[in-house]
């Protein structure tokens, strides 16, 4: 049987960058932080995410997976803007992530 072990390399792949919104603020003063991950990313990668690059545990984590859409623009140029993949990471109360 083979195990992984978590570095912080391999870690801190899952997370793309921390998810700044109004919303994401909100929730921050719930203790609960928004992130962009990698698409094929799973919660027990995001977790071991947070636990390397930030010292803490999370409690909870929820995934959320964000489609891409056809957008029109100005002179009614078309597009796509693209999709994501986000997760809410829930710590336990007292612990907090600075994103500074």
């Amino acid at each position: 049987m083979f195990t992984t072990v978590a570095t912080t390399r391999s870690a801190s792949h899952a997370l793309i960058r921390p998810h700044i919104t109004e919303r994401a603020t909100t929730l921050a003063a719930q203790n609960a932080y928004v992130f962009v991950i990698e698409p094929k990313a799973t919660k027990k990668q995001v977790v071991a995410a947070v636990q390397a690059l930030y010292n803490v545990t999370p409690r909870k984590v929820a995934t959320i997976t964000i489609p891409s859409k056809r957008r029109t623009g100005r002179r009614g140029i078309k597009g796509v803007s693209s999709g994501y993949k986000k997760a809410i990471v829930y710590l336990k109360t007292g612990d907090t992530i600075s994103f500074v």
